[in-house]
């Protein structure tokens, strides 16, 4: 009886693996016969058909083109500057608890340092219009010393005035709140604030490179003395003749 099971358990497994294999054996003859007929029809009566061209490689640059590239260096690449980058020597502690002192940044600290070497014996003027729309600053002497015009508009608005030259100048605010009136050789831009009207400063025609500053619209505390000297712009070309000093106002 064992022999009868055992005959009947393998006869079964035996048969499934002979049906799997038959049909993977037809598969694989379909298959051949397939591609037999795919290479018949494309040979056009049974030829066989050849290896099709295959790409040419691209040339290779000749050995001299390879080496010159090769040779050729990178392009060179400068490193931003930084402020540690800066040689200060023994000044370093000194400038950095300097900095620290007046709170101020790198650039900060410079600017004052220059101002102070730059414009030495004057000092840094405030000022603006009577509505504070219009602010500046000036670096001019404490020692003022003031033209007084009689020139037709001048004489209107008394337009007494200083003269600096334009790089000791800064307007700080409000060059959208300025307007400006011109007349006559439209060389003098007499410019004040369309808020309240007052004009803290100018440029007069007479230093066009320069501006004129209203001592009147100073804020206190920066002007020691003020000496004010007549000047007879009613005749005007007569005067600049005859005044030594006043054209080069705005120079450097």
């Amino acid at each position: 009886m064992r022999r009868t099971r055992s005959a009947v358990a393998t006869g079964p497994r035996e048969q499934r693996r002979s049906g799997a294999t038959g049909g993977l054996s037809g598969g694989e003859s379909r298959a051949q016969r397939s591609r037999s007929r795919t290479r018949a029809g494309a040979g056009g009566g049974g030829g066989a058909v050849g290896p099709q061209p295959s790409a040419k490689p691209r040339p290779k640059p000749p050995p001299r083109a390879q080496e010159a590239a090769a040779e050729e260096p990178p392009p060179a690449v400068t490193p931003a500057a930084s402020v540690s980058a800066l040689d200060l020597g023994e000044q370093r502690e000194r400038w950095e608890t300097f900095q620290k002192r007046q709170r101020l940044s790198f650039e900060g600290a410079a600017k004052l340092l220059l101002d102070t070497f730059e414009y030495q014996g004057l000092v840094k003027h405030t000022g603006g219009c009577h509505c504070g729309a219009v602010r500046f600053e000036v670096w001019a002497s404490a020692d003022l010393h003031i033209f007084d015009c009689n020139c037709s508009i001048c004489k209107k608005k008394q337009n007494r005035h200083f003269i600096v030259p334009a790089s000791r100048f800064k307007l700080l605010k409000g060059a959208e709140s300025i307007t400006t009136y011109t007349f006559n050789t439209h060389k003098a831009q007499h410019t004040f604030c369309k808020r309240c009207g007052v004009q803290s400063f100018y440029t007069p025609r007479s230093n066009p490179g320069g501006f004129g500053i209203a001592p009147h619209c100073l804020d206190e505390g920066t002007v020691r003395s003020v000496v004010t000297e007549e000047f007879n712009g009613s005749d005007w070309e007569r005067a600049m003749k005859e005044h030594k000093t006043i054209k080069n106002m705005s120079k450097e």
